[in-house]
């Protein structure tokens, strides 16, 4: 009896172990439904907010004018 209980502890890492790699990959094997095609006017939209993170970049680079916020 002390053995096989030995032998269950022992085994028992291993197999879950088994066990888990086996429901991930299996998970892993379905194939998407349907595959979306790209959006038409996504590269342009990206290139847009590109040149609109640039220009926010420049003005914010830009050093403050002390002399400006002056009356």
């Amino acid at each position: 009896m002390e053995s096989t209980l030995l032998a269950l502890a022992f085994l028992a890492c291993p197999v879950g172990m088994g066990l888990m790699m086996w429901f991930m990959a299996k998970g892993m094997r379905k194939e998407p439904a349907a595959e979306q095609p790209p959006v038409a006017g996504s590269v342009e939209q990206l290139r847009e907010e590109h040149r609109r993170l640039g220009a926010e970049l420049e003005r914010l680079d830009e050093p403050a004018d002390p002399v400006a916020g002056r009356s």
